[in-house]
């Protein structure tokens, strides 16, 4: 039997970690469950950080199984996400950052004409195909506790008390104004606005 692959991706700023503790605990989460680990890495211990990404702003893809399977670095340019469209699935599983991205892929492929999809499940809303998501309602940031994948940024800005979670049902959309996609590449605050009249 071929055990899953799993993956970390960093965000990497003048040769600086963003997040670490979090990808820190996410990685060793996954590595207890799926492999028993009771060793902890630190992917700053692990990760070598080449010269040449020293400066300006990196996606770094982390590969892992038992073991470190690869490293990559690539430059990093933000999608622009203006648009998302629905849709339902109430088989979706994602509670761990798999390799294997391809029930999502699935999914992201019936976007139509929008640039990315929203996916809800059982009726309630979850995540992007890449990200998870947040909601203005005029007072406060808030994100689905029926999400998919429990992010790195998602999990900081909880524990900084700049977003809180809400049950959010898609049939909710309408009480909000605007949304914002987060993942570990995005700074919050740098982050576009996504009108929920785009959301459909």
């Amino acid at each position: 039997m071929h055990l899953p692959l799993f993956l970390e991706t960093l965000r990497l700023i003048d040769g600086q970690w963003s997040n670490l503790h979090f990808h820190n605990e996410r990685l060793n989460r996954t590595r207890k469950s799926h492999f028993g680990a009771q060793t902890l890495w630190d992917l700053a211990e692990l990760v070598v950080v080449p010269a040449i990404v020293q400066k300006g702003l990196y996606k770094c893809r982390v590969s892992y199984g038992e073991m470190i399977e690869k490293v990559e670095f690539e430059p990093y340019q933000q999608r622009l996400i203006q648009s998302l469209c629905i849709i339902h699935d109430n088989t979706i599983k994602y509670d761990f950052k798999y390799q294997d991205r391809s029930h999502l892929n699935h999914l992201f492929a019936q976007r139509g004409e929008a640039d990315d999809v929203l996916i809800a499940k059982n009726g309630l809303i979850t995540d992007t195909s890449y990200a998870n998501i947040v909601f203005w309602n005029g007072e406060h940031w808030l994100t689905p506790d029926s999400y998919l994948l429990a992010g790195t940024q998602r999990a900081r800005l909880l524990e900084e008390k700049v977003i809180f979670e809400q049950k959010i049902r898609a049939q909710d959309l309408p009480k909000y104004s605007h949304a914002r996609i987060i993942n570990s590449m995005l700074d919050f605050e740098m982050t576009y606005n996504i009108l929920i009249a785009n959301i459909q």
